[in-house]
């Protein structure tokens, strides 16, 4: 009788660790299919997340912002708004601002901060342009009260996720450019927009310079020798410190589509504000017989905006089996550089 009331127990203790053991196998893969739906959703949410925003028209959205406002296009009217529709889309595309995410899976991409970076430069440079430049009649003139707020604003940490965020600092440059913007057409508190030629060469200057190290950093993906031409045109000139004759520039394999990616954002800002400069500066232009140079840099800059089909950004050899997606990126940026020169150079002749 003992002996079977043993067995009973064990049994029964038997059967408990069992039903425990199918329980907890059971939460296990519950455990493991939500994990896997979390994931797949992070991944599919980042994926959409990614895709960058669509080129729009300026001549369309200048006139629906103004016609929003009651007001009419003027001089400098498209380039303004133009630069607001840019800074616009980069607080308000799908995910919003990424470069400062903190969690995911924002804070898990890499392409998508990146050209955000590349958009954001741009919108500094011209924001500075309008208020150093373009505002101003000349040198000794007093600067429009709104630029001299939103230029700063756009320049704020990119990073920043907290007290204040990139966001809200960018947000009230947004705001700033957006009264400056109205105030064009208004003949009671009217700012001015100078559409000159020294004006327009002044920003090129700048785009020519970003450009150029744009360039430089997409063909050193493949890591080559270069000769050192710091201090060539000028007998004269000197630097702080000793350089080698030959300098090995190389972009590190994990900044390679960062470049790449930024680069993409520049030219997909530098396509608008082009479109935009050949509106308000299309006199200055016709006079110089100049805009066919301005359309040849907005198709080269087109070309940049080509689908990636590659689900990675490929870094062969220039002539190896495999593609170098910088490479052919550098040679459109290069050559929309080179008709910059030339157009800057065309502009500064009397």
């Amino acid at each position: 009788m003992a002996l079977e009331m043993i067995k009973e127990r064990v049994s029964s203790v038997i059967e408990g660790v069992a039903n425990t053991l199918r329980g907890s196998k059971l939460r296990g893969k519950g455990i493991a299919v939500a994990a896997g739906v979390v994931v797949i959703g992070l991944t599919a949410l980042g994926m959409y997340w990614s895709s960058e925003p669509e080129t729009f028209s300026v001549k369309a959205s200048a006139d629906q912002i103004a016609q929003a406002n009651g007001q009419e296009v003027v001089v400098g009217y498209t380039t303004t708004a133009t630069l607001y529709r840019i800074a616009e889309t980069l607080l308000n595309k799908p995910g919003g601002y990424t470069r400062n995410d903190i969690g995911p899976p924002g804070v898990f991409m890499d392409n998508m901060p990146s050209w955000e970076l590349g958009v954001l430069i741009q919108v500094r440079d011209m924001a500075r342009s309008l208020r150093k430049d373009l505002s101003r009649s000349q040198s000794q003139s007093q600067e429009d009260r709104d630029l001299a707020i939103a230029e700063p604003q756009f320049n704020f940490d990119s990073k920043s996720w907290i007290l204040p965020s990139s966001e809200k600092e960018y947000q009230r440059g947004i705001d700033k450019l957006g009264n400056y913007m109205r105030r064009l057409p208004d003949k009671q508190d009217r700012a001015q927009f100078y559409a000159r030629a020294d004006n327009l060469t002044r920003w090129l200057t700048d785009v020519e310079t970003r450009l150029g190290s744009l360039s430089q950093r997409l063909s050193a993906s493949v890591g080559k020798p270069r000769i050192n031409t710091d201090l060539a045109g000028d007998a004269e000139a000197s630097q702080s410190t000793e350089a080698e004759a030959l300098v090995e520039v190389k972009t590190p394999w994990t900044k390679i589509d960062d470049v790449f990616y930024e680069a993409r954002g520049t030219s997909w800002a530098l396509i608008h504000l082009m479109k935009a400069i050949e509106v308000d500066f299309a006199d200055v232009l016709d006079k110089k017989n100049a805009t066919i140079s301005l359309k040849q840099i907005i198709r080269e800059l087109e070309a940049t905006q080509e689908t990636v089909w590659s689900p990675f950004i490929l870094n062969g050899d220039g002539f190896g089996i495999l593609a170098n997606h910088s490479l052919v990126m550098a040679n459109y940026i290069s050559r929309a550089n080179a008709a910059i020169i030339d157009l800057r150079r065309l502009l500064e002749q009397g």
